[in-house]
């Protein structure tokens, strides 16, 4: 028995690792290419760099205006994601506790609209941007994210709320509190496993994205990292250990991010699914 154990074991590690290999692989080889020169990338894309030079870090950093990039793109994820946790958990609370056919329809109403392709609504959106006049504006595509992000924050904290304890909210009524207040005291920091969750998950959402900021942000003061990342690219050429460098760049903080929180992301995944 412990012998068919270990072998299934084996097995299964061994899947895992060929499968965290397959995944890191790009990864890898962007960053072991960041440190050539063109020449030397051009020649041979499998080979190790002949040296470990910053040079061409130096030169994106520069080149790509990361300071103001990155402050840019944490400011957009900052506010995306702070209206979502706020507008989401007010709903989802508010219709979990709300037994009417209107709160049961509008949070059917939010599932289905999680079901709609980006791309159906690409064009009608960047009319909405127009005529709300917040294209080109950081503040304006935060709500963007916000209003694309709230249906599934809202049936997770729907499905959450549920684990909460009627007689809490009731005896924060009996002591005067009001609504807001009960939800503000009581219920929010009950929620918080799932409150880190939907915030690292949509942090990720908001810092990868491209397209989006692409649609609506035009003026390069206001670019995002990976906007920034796509001016590297020309017409007829382009300089690829400097965009190999800038990806690496843009991608390390929300690698940072993500290592150390991803405790919360999979603590509130497993509360969800089970108080859920």
């Amino acid at each position: 028995m412990k012998k068919k154990r270990l072998i299934s074991d084996i097995l299964v590690y061994s899947l895992l690792t060929a499968a965290a290999c397959f995944t890191l692989f790009p990864l890898l080889m962007a960053l072991m290419n960041s440190f050539k020169t063109n020449r030397e990338l051009l020649t041979n894309v499998m080979s190790w760099p002949t040296g470990f030079s910053l040079d061409n870090y130096v030169r994106t950093f520069e080149k790509m205006h990361y300071g103001r990039s990155f402050w840019n793109t944490v400011l957009l994820a900052a506010l995306s994601v702070s209206m979502m946790i706020l507008f989401s958990a007010l709903a989802g609370w508010k219709l979990c506790r709300t037994k009417t056919r209107l709160s049961r329809f509008l949070l059917k109403l939010f599932i289905f609209s999680m079901l709609i392709p980006f791309s159906s609504i690409m064009i009608p959106l960047y009319r909405v941007t127009l005529a709300l006049n917040i294209k080109n504006s950081l503040v304006g595509l935060s709500f963007v994210y916000a209003g694309l992000g709230v249906s599934m924050a809202i049936f997770l904290y729907h499905g959450f709320v549920k684990s909460i304890p009627m007689e809490m909210e009731e005896a924060a009524a009996i002591d005067g509190c009001g609504s807001l207040q009960t939800f503000f005291r009581i219920v929010l920091p009950m929620l918080k496993p799932i409150t880190a969750t939907i915030c690292i998950t949509n942090v990720l959402w908001v810092w990868n994205d491209f397209l989006l900021p692409l649609i609506i942000i035009s003026d390069n003061k206001k670019y995002t990292l990976l906007l920034s990342t796509n001016t590297l690219f020309g017409q007829y050429s382009s300089d690829w250990t400097a965009i190999l460098s800038a990806l690496i760049l843009a991608a390390l903080p929300v690698i940072v991010f993500y290592a150390i929180f991803q405790k919360q992301i999979l603590k509130g995944i497993a509360d969800g699914a089970v108080k859920g």
